[in-house]
């Protein structure tokens, strides 16, 4: 692939002795490692963190060599860097405002940031997207459903970027499992530049397992596990999350929090303090007010923690809502038709 970087592309990945033995594993004495302990002493077995790529490739329907594993999406987005960007020379270009690890891993990594910013009602900006990329333009970063303005991008519009645009398009789908539309991880036959960044640690509920995956071309991945560092992934997330899988019953959680997202809405737009109440397709929320950091304060006082977004970019007065169990819902609805009582006082 000619966009992967030279030195990656002729890498000598990190090899260990288990790696190249064939066969049972017998007495380990290779690896340094303290010969007492309930198996914590030892690192990470291939067979184990195999057999968790090969379940998770099974529920997301894609072959375990489509599969990359990662320590939470973050080393996802990493990776893309440091597989395709040059130090120095290369630019990644993203939509704004979105999420913040895209820019921060480009300013790590030496690689310029082009952030374009979303039209007035979110929409994807796809001309000048193209537009801001040049010949040096490694990554387009998509997130859909988006993060902070949770909204989801129409495929006909993704298809048009994966058409131009000269590099690798990465569409994180964090959020997909709430949005109506799902994944759009279909399009992996068509686009071998396209990668697809999903994790265990939203509609999964594992968000501190610390487990991202990358869902891309055979190719793609196999560079991804050649420059990862060893054993990435402890002993004991793999076994949770192996345990936790067929336990999780994510369907019915996701559903759970999708009709409690718009039980919360609908309340929050009868409360006169609320001006405005934005759709979503995650399983969060933008609400606008007047004086957002007012109302961010008499939340705190209320042991309620929420997201200030009044500085962010197009978002303009508001406060980013998570969905939370029907209780802590009805908390949060009683904590701000009680602040909208006390402003109507007040005014």
């Amino acid at each position: 692939m000619r966009l992967v970087r030279s030195n990656i592309a002729s890498l000598e990945p990190y090899s260990t002795a288990r790696d190249e033995y064939k066969g049972n594993l017998g007495i380990l004495l290779d690896a340094n490692e303290n010969p007492f302990g309930g198996g914590l002493n030892r690192y990470p077995s291939t067979t184990l963190r195999d057999s968790l790529v090969a379940k998770l490739a099974e529920i997301k329907g894609v072959l375990p060599g489509q599969l990359f594993l990662g320590n939470g999406s973050d080393e996802c987005i990493d990776l893309c860097y440091r597989v395709f960007c040059r130090p120095g020379k290369d630019n990644a270009v993203m939509i704004s405002p979105s999420y913040g690890m895209y820019k921060v891993c480009a300013d790590i990594n030496d690689v310029e940031a082009r952030q374009v910013k979303l039209g007035k009602d979110f929409s994807l900006p796809v001309e000048d997207l193209l537009a801001a990329s040049d010949n040096n333009s490694r990554l387009l970063f998509i997130c859909s459903p988006n993060n902070p303005t949770a909204n989801s991008f129409p495929e006909s519009q993704i298809r048009t970027l994966l058409d131009e645009f000269p590099g690798i398009v990465v569409l994180d789908e964090a959020y997909a499992d709430f949005s109506a539309r799902g994944s759009l991880k279909k399009l992996l036959e068509e686009y071998p530049r396209l990668i697809i960044l999903q994790t265990l640690s939203k509609a999964w509920g594992m968000a501190g397992l610390r487990l991202g995956m990358a869902l891309a071309d055979s190719a793609v991945v196999r560079l991804f596990n050649r420059v990862r560092y060893p054993y990435n992934i402890g002993t004991d997330t793999l076994q949770l999350a192996l345990e936790l899988l067929p336990k999780s019953y994510v369907e019915s959680k996701v559903s759970i929090i999708v009709k409690e997202r718009e039980r919360v809405r609908a309340a929050l737009a009868e409360i006169p303090t609320i001006r405005e109440v934005l759709p979503s397709d995650a399983n969060f929320f933008l609400i606008r007010t007047d004086c957002p950091r007012c109302l961010y304060n008499f939340l705190l006082s209320r042991g309620i923690i929420v997201r200030d977004r009044s500085n962010t970019p197009l978002c303009g007065p508001a406060l980013r809502l998570t969905i939370g169990n029907p209780g802590e819902n009805d908390k949060l609805i009683k904590a701000i038709t009680e602040y909208d009582s006390i402003q109507s006082t007040i005014h």
